[in-house]
């Protein structure tokens, strides 16, 4: 196999599981941080975008930001296949965010802390829209409370966190949870809506 086409394939492959980058061996990393730089600087020139140190973002993440709405990303950040990000956000050291979330920080945002993983298709909307009768939805008013998620907590596959949330740290939401309301720290919450089921480490 041409290196080119090893090459082609393993991009394909840190996309989609970030995680390997920081593991990539002295020769990987060599192409790996010159293709990654020229991604984060063309991000940064095009949208209001802020990139810590050695973080990873796929070419195939879409993140959206203008002024007043920036998105602020850590050091040691990965960023997958398909994820899509609208400001405002800002995300601390270390996070990973995976294949095919989807953050929109609204108005008021969406502070994720330092440590948290994001599991793939999880959806996280700091907005809403107003339900009077007698207007269509599209019509109705758009709020924006934010949305908090704390240190070190792990938000499993497909699930959503809705406007105006607080995840404590050290909280666990489960896969294809719904969490309307506070989770409070080191609490693990599973169910639709969300409800919590133990403490962390039981």
């Amino acid at each position: 196999m041409s290196e080119d086409r090893y090459r082609a394939q393993h991009k394909k492959r840190l996309s989609h599981m970030p995680w390997l980058y920081p593991k990539l061996k002295p020769h990987q990393r060599e192409w790996a941080q010159a293709w990654q730089r020229e991604i984060q600087q063309e991000l940064m020139a095009l949208e209001t975008v802020h990139i810590g140190e050695d973080c990873f973002i796929s070419p195939d993440a879409v993140l959206f930001a203008e002024p007043g709405r920036d998105i602020v990303i850590g050091d040691g950040v990965h960023i997958a296949a398909h994820a899509f990000l609208h400001g405002p956000i800002q995300i601390g050291n270390h996070v990973s965010i995976n294949a095919h979330c989807s953050l929109d920080g609204g108005s008021a945002g969406i502070e994720i802390g330092d440590h948290s993983r994001i599991a793939a298709h999880t959806m996280i909307y700091a907005f809403n829209h107003g339900t009077a009768s007698g207007r269509l939805v599209r019509e109705q008013p758009v709020t924006s409370r934010g949305i908090i998620i704390g240190r070190d907590v792990w938000i499993g596959a497909n699930a959503g966190i809705t406007d105006g949330v607080t995840v404590g740290d050290g909280a666990i939401v489960g896969m294809g949870a719904v969490v309307t309301g506070a989770v409070p720290a080191n609490t693990v919450v599973a169910g639709q809506p969300a409800r919590p089921v133990k403490a962390r480490g039981d």
